[in-house]
């Protein structure tokens, strides 16, 4: 596994935010391939980008530059449909990280329920794999999502720390504080 991993998405937020109402904002700057470049002369291993369903901020043609251009290992995240799957099968990025999607949300909040979706997981493990595409979730730091993950043959988890970052906040910061430490020991 890598040990530094860069996702560059918010480079795609900014660009899509600075060129709202235009016909083309996917050209627009900053350019998410830059992003690339940046991320590993500052010496990161992997890169990863989110292409939602909707597209909002990354688009299929960013990934397919990003994963062109990208020396470094090559993370795709994305809901776990049957486009996305297909879309990875066909660009084979090193790992393909499942994350929920909510189009309500402005940033993945929580970790993929593996453990309410086992079938449909194994299936999308399978594909990947046949496709030479590690797969990866990310979950909530939930023994039962553990163990689904697990079951389900990801070779990858990502877990979901924002309970431990909201402790931490409320917490002021304090590593003794009882709910911090109960926060930190489910991650």
């Amino acid at each position: 596994m890598a040990t530094l991993g860069v996702n560059i998405d918010h480079v795609a937020t900014l660009r899509q935010a600075r060129y709202r109402g235009t016909p083309d904002p996917a050209r627009g700057e900053p350019n998410p391939s830059h992003a690339v470049h940046v991320a590993e002369l500052a010496g990161a291993e992997c890169v990863t980008m989110h292409l939602r369903e909707d597209r909002r901020h990354v688009n299929d043609r960013d990934v397919q530059v990003c994963r062109d251009l990208c020396r470094v290992k090559f993370n795709l995240e994305m809901g776990a449909t049957d486009e996305m799957v297909a879309i990875a099968a066909r660009l084979k990025p090193h790992m393909s990280t499942l994350v929920p999607e909510g189009r309500e949300e402005v940033t993945t909040e929580g970790g993929l329920d593996v453990a309410g979706q086992k079938e449909r997981m194994i299936g999308v493990v399978s594909t990947l794999r046949d496709a030479g595409v590690s797969a990866s979730a990310f979950i909530d730091a939930d023994v039962k999502q553990i163990r689904a993950a697990a079951d389900v043959g990801f070779e990858w988890c990502e877990v979901h720390t924002g309970p431990y970052a909201e402790a931490f906040m409320h917490a002021g910061g304090d590593p003794r504080d009882p709910a911090l430490v109960a926060a930190l020991a489910r991650v």
